[in-house]
């Protein structure tokens, strides 16, 4: 894929032609009545929010971003730091000047720094290992102090063994080993970057006894296998390395499932799933040095990454000896921040769409996630500015920032389980920005209920690159030449800050952003420059995303019912069967419970084509509000439907039944989780009870999209007269 590369200037000269031209042409679509009825919207009003969201979209600025993402990315701002307390405070004021009311929420967690990290390698001779990243001298904010080289919830002192190279460490990586007969008890590990969360690497070393965990990035996944280095190319330096947490939770360890505020209860962290080992992110510099010398056990097929040398099991002969010490026993408790900007809504000021953005990070974090702190920001400058003249929306928006999400999501869910009440009655969806501009290809993602929405509304945002509408250039750079299918979108599982409104409460979520070639990922090179240089020149991608948001924002805000596509949604269902009846048969399970599962959903995908219908004939003939109200509301209960308070058992804080991050993996995604993971863990009587469970919630969903149907078509009884 190509990289963005214009200049600044012609970065301006393409946001003018956004703003000018291809604005005007979409406008004119709109007029002309090419773009088709929204969901949701009368016929009479679908223009008119048309001309809103391209009030909406027109708002945000390339210039304007390109001052947001320098001030916020100067410097290093790992959450718990006074620097990251000023990122705090540039938010809030540009906020205020927008005229938005402000709040800043600070909570009290466990988030110890580490204060010493040291490496030693003792083979054919002992060297302390150089663990920072080096400074590069055409980039200033590289020359600033870094964050010592420890991934965050590490476990602190000290772990001496030979080394074991563990391949990604991955459970099955380890079921290699166990069938070669190497153990990694009292050894030190190195693990390779990628395919799994981090701290599923940790969790599965030291649960087979691994006295150290080391993690590197290898030059074969964004080194310079895949393209130059930076500063000559987007890809990771030799000495360059990735940070980041290990902890496999979300929130406050301390505070599972609670606030952390001032008074609440707290664990003991040996009393946490916290790691209790040293965990240490390394470069593939360090790594080659290390490798260089371990011998014993040849690689299995597939192990082979691409540093300039042949690869090697062990154990040893190298021995290595890991140290971290942290401030725990000190300053363990930690300060954080959240930012809220509210636009409050004219009619409905008690219902309440969310977009936000994480704003911590483990370097400058241009890209993560500075690149979503900002598009957030535009899309608020955007509404803030139609509000000025009278155009406020009629549900309120909330534009958030999130502190410590590099720790495990902990600003986002130590509020949503602050604000849990007012969440589960009144949000209508929660908007994702994180990296939402390193590059030009577009992505998008979150509920299937919103995806036919957020396509909607980028074929009504201007490509920065001229190939039309974002739509058309997504459609062009994923490869979708059958008119009939849409581009793939990701699912919720985890791993960002819509987990406490999805995964948590079941609220509807949506996400977008635009990639491209890059090797910075929580690195010191994640930088102003190196995005004004490879990821966004111009900045026109953060702005662009601005639009998205600054449009979908309103869409959700303003609507007359709620435009969720629960056909979409249950046609998404339907493709999760087979794997459902697969790994059943291959358990030698009885599988009659599936064709149930089978017809619930198909039921849902019935009931909510026939209400899309009764919707669209209401609002065109005319409802009065104590319809719609009725209806949204029925709206609002049938992704929370899927929310069960108990909880998934290998996890109670994950409690929707449809998605959540892969408890084996961290990354990927796993559908349908209770079930899913009572084929995987359990027996053929949990996964059934799984499966029945599921179906009622299916049945429950049905339920309420015909109520919501009845709403829309049942007369309001005249008030009786005395």
């Amino acid at each position: 894929m190509s990289v963005f590369r214009t200049s600044r200037l012609l970065g301006a000269a393409v946001a003018a032609t956004v703003s000018a031209s291809a604005l005007t042409s979409t406008i004119a679509l709109a007029q002309s009545g090419a773009l088709p009825t929204m969901p949701g919207y009368a016929p009479a009003t679908t223009e008119a929010q048309r001309r809103l969201e391209e009030l909406a979209i027109a708002g945000p600025l390339p210039t304007r971003a390109r001052t947001h993402s320098s001030t916020l990315s100067r410097e290093p701002h790992v959450a718990g730091t006074a620097a990251q307390e000023r990122t705090r405070d540039y938010v809030i004021a540009q906020m205020k000047a927008m005229g938005l009311e402000t709040e800043v929420r600070t909570y009290d967690v466990w988030l110890p720094h580490a204060t010493s990290v040291k490496i030693t390698r003792m083979g054919r001779d002992t060297v302390a290992l150089d663990l920072a990243e080096p400074p590069i001298a055409s980039d200033p904010a590289t020359q600033l102090p870094q964050y010592l080289t420890a991934n965050g919830s590490t476990g602190e002192g000290t772990g001496t063994g030979e080394l074991v190279f563990v391949n990604f460490g991955l459970i099955e990586d380890y079921a290699t080993l166990d069938s070669m007969g190497v153990s990694v008890k009292g050894k030190v590990v190195l693990a390779r970057y990628g395919r799994s969360f981090r701290g599923i690497k940790a969790r599965e070393a030291e649960k087979r006894g691994a006295v150290a965990v080391l993690i590197y990035t290898d030059p074969l996944d964004d080194g310079f296998v895949q393209g130059d280095i930076y500063p000559d190319g987007p890809m990771r330096p030799l000495r360059g390395l990735q940070r980041g947490s290990v902890f496999n939770g979300t929130g406050d360890p301390l505070t599972p499932g609670y606030a952390s505020k001032p008074g609440a209860p707290r664990l003991k962290p040996e009393q946490t799933p916290l790691s209790k080992i040293p965990v240490v992110p390394i470069s593939a510099y360090n790594a080659e040095q290390l490798l260089s010398q371990v011998r014993g056990t040849d690689i299995p097929r597939g192990w082979q990454g691409g540093m300039g040398l042949r690869y090697h099991v062990g154990p040893g002969p190298v021995r290595v000896t890991v140290e971290v010490a942290t401030d725990a026993a000190t300053k363990g408790t930690k300060p954080i921040h959240n930012t809220l900007g509210y636009l409050r809504g004219t009619d409905y000021p008690e219902e309440y769409v969310y977009i936000g953005a994480h704003r911590d990070s483990w370097g400058p974090g241009a890209a993560d996630n500075i690149s979503g702190t900002v598009s957030v920001l535009e899309a608020a400058n955007a509404l803030a500015d139609m509000a000025k003249k009278g155009l406020r929306p009629k549900r309120t928006i909330v534009f958030a920032t999130w502190d410590a999400e590099e720790w495990g999501l902990v600003g986002s869910t130590e509020y949503v389980e602050d604000d849990s009440l007012r969440l589960k009655k009144g949000a209508i969806a929660y908007l994702n920005q994180d990296v939402s501009a390193q590059g030009s290809q577009f992505g998008g993602g979150g509920s299937p209920s919103m995806r036919a929405i957020l396509r909607d509304v980028v074929k009504s945002v201007p490509d920065p690159k001229g190939r039309g509408s974002v739509y058309q250039a997504w459609r062009l750079t994923s490869g979708t030449r059958v008119d009939s299918l849409e581009p793939g979108m990701g699912d919720p599982g985890g791993g960002s800050d819509f987990a406490g409104f999805y995964n948590h409460f079941g609220i509807p979520t949506a996400d977008w952003g635009f990639g491209g070639p890059a090797g910075t990922y929580h690195s010191a090179y994640d930088t102003f420059a190196w995005m004004e240089r490879f990821g966004d020149p111009g900045f026109v991608y953060h702005a662009t995303a601005g639009r998205i948001g600054a449009a979908m924002a309103l869409r959700l805000a303003n609507a007359e019912v709620l435009p969720y596509d629960y056909a979409e949604f249950a046609r998404t269902m339907l493709r999760y069967i087979a794997p459902v009846e697969r790994g059943m048969t291959q358990k030698g399970w009885n599988t009659a419970s599936v064709a149930t599962l089978t017809a619930a959903i198909n039921k849902l995908n019935q009931a909510s084509i026939d209400f899309a219908k009764t919707r669209d004939a209401a609002l065109t003939k005319g409802v009065v509000k104590s319809q719609k109200d009725a209806a949204n509301a029925a709206l609002l209960s049938v992704e929370r439907g899927f929310a069960r308070d108990a909880g998934l058992k290998s996890r109670p804080w994950y409690r929707t039944l449809i998605y959540a991050a892969d408890v084996d993996n961290g990354y990927s995604s796993m559908v349908f989780p209770g079930v899913n993971e009572a084929i995987r863990y359990g027996t053929e009587a949990e996964t059934n009870a799984e499966i029945a469970d599921l179906v009622k919630r299916f049945d429950a969903a049905s339920a309420a999209m015909l109520r919501a149907s009845t709403a829309l078509t049942t007369t309001p009884s005249a008030p009786t007269r005395r």
